[in-house]
């Protein structure tokens, strides 16, 4: 679908900088929710994944379509109002340039969370077009929905009713979608079931492969449902249950309890803020692919991330123990131990509950212990395996600093000695090698494993 950017269409100003839309203004200036259509929350990708930022801008995008009406051809905003953090007369415009092709040209299902609920099932792009350009000193972004699906986007008949600000603090595609779907069901106290590979591709915005088609139903839930699950209860006005149904003695189907939080959410009375790709942006220009940093956004948050991008920034800095050969690998390294001092800092900013039981019942600490252990052999793995993908050069010199650390700890001469006759890789001298390497390249807490790294830990184990 073309449109002409001549066209009769009046150009008005988007949400957020113009008035709000007149039901906003008879409801005393508070801004709408957004209406999301029921086919349009289990969207199943076809053709490519959706990421966070693609469906975060996505409902943002809607969310002022929405305000602007249906009558229009196409919709209008500013680049600023709908992605922060980017420069338009920079490479920068790369990135949004991206999205929005990949909004284009992903072909997604559209189809409702419950079976047969909703006027139709329609195969479509989650936009028709998509347009930047600059005008008058200001840059726009114009698009526009396919005829199949406008009217059910713009004028919905069944809905959703969802918090933009909301949506604006959870960091994974799987917490996005799986808050949408429930809130859908919130009044319900439960969602449909449905077989738990419909809900695979659902959740995670990745179309299904043969790949993804073989893996077990444990590893769906260790690594997508049980995150999504702790996000949508921690930060959401929801509270949400998972609830596994059997057919003999395997999952067979899912669907969540849904309960509404004590305390309602404040209603929206500032337009949705925009999509913030600032991190993307530096990450690119120290050298990471926005892929890679929007998979590190998604799986640690941005605060990590921006810890970790002010570590990497300093290591490149300082070229020790040499260039940086790759620093995605490096970065990647560091989010355990940026998400885990996040964690310690929320957790010390938090009064603690007065109802806390004095009597509370002790953990089991030798299972815990256990766990911790076979985290860290997996960790003192990985690292060795870093030093060994380096070159003999590379490995000489931290060898060399190495040394010199240790006459300054006044570690004993004869193990200085052996690692200068017999390498590293001597059994006496290579945990010395492994924690050197390990503080210099991922810091000072890398043998200290995060509660989610345990947990993913425990899945793996037996019992």
């Amino acid at each position: 679908m073309s449109v002409d950017p001549d066209s009769s269409f009046v150009p008005v100003a988007p949400v957020g900088r113009g008035p709000v839309s007149a039901r906003a203004q008879d409801r005393g200036g508070v801004v709408d929710p957004l209406r999301k259509p029921v086919n349009t929350l289990a969207i199943v990708p076809q053709s490519k994944r959706i990421t966070p930022l693609a469906r975060k801008a996505y409902n943002v995008m809607l969310h002022m379509a929405q305000a602007q009406g249906i009558e229009r051809p196409a919709y209008r905003a500013l680049v600023a109002d709908v992605i922060a953090g980017l420069d338009f007369d920079s490479n920068d415009t790369q990135l949004i340039k991206k999205h929005l092709r990949s909004m284009a040209a992903t072909t997604v299902e559209w189809q409702s969370p419950t079976t047969g609920e909703g006027s139709s099932w329609t195969v479509s792009g989650l936009l028709a077009h998509a347009k930047i350009s600059k005008e008058r000193g200001q840059n726009w972004i114009e698009w526009s929905y396919s005829i199949e699906l406008k009217q059910e986007l713009l004028e919905p008949s069944v809905f959703a009713r969802l918090s933009i600000e909301i949506i604006s603090q959870l960091r994974t595609h799987a917490g996005i979608a799986l808050y949408e779907i429930c809130t859908r069901y919130k009044e319900v106290g439960r969602t449909s079931r449905q077989a738990w590979q419909w809900w695979r591709p659902v959740l995670s915005g990745q179309p299904e492969s043969a790949r993804t088609q073989k893996l077990e139903y444990r590893f769906f839930k260790r690594d997508t449902l049980k995150p999504a699950i702790a996000e949508v209860n921690a930060i959401t006005d929801l509270e949400v249950e998972l609830v596994e149904h059997k057919e003999g003695r395997f999952i067979a189907e899912l669907q969540f309890l849904v309960r509404r939080k004590s305390q309602p959410p404040l209603p929206l009375r500032n337009p949705p803020a925009p999509v913030d790709m600032s991190l993307i942006v530096l990450a690119q220009k120290l050298g990471v692919s926005d892929d890679h940093a929007e998979e590190l956004l998604d799986t640690f948050g941005s605060d990590a991330l921006r810890g970790g991008l002010t570590a990497l920034e300093k290591r490149i800095a300082s070229a020790f123990p040499g260039p940086l050969r790759d620093p995605f690998r490096y970065l990647k390294s560091l989010m355990p131990g940026e998400a885990e001092k996040i964690a310690r800092q929320q957790a010390a900013a938090e009064p603690a509950p007065a109802d806390k039981a004095v009597d509370a019942a002790p953990l089991d600490v030798r299972r815990k212990a256990q766990w911790e252990e076979e985290w860290l052999r997996q960790r003192r793995e990985r690292v060795s395996r870093d030093l060994e993908s380096l070159s003999e050069e590379e490995q000489g010199r931290i060898v060399s600093s190495l040394l010199d650390d240790m006459a300054a700890r006044d570690v004993h001469p004869s193990i200085r000695r052996r690692m200068e006759q017999s390498g590293w890789r001597h059994p006496l001298v290579v945990n010395e090698m492994i924690k050197f390497y390990a503080k210099a390249t991922i810091g000072e807490h890398w043998d200290q494993p995060t509660a989610e790294e345990l947990l993913a830990v425990a899945a793996q184990m037996p019992g």
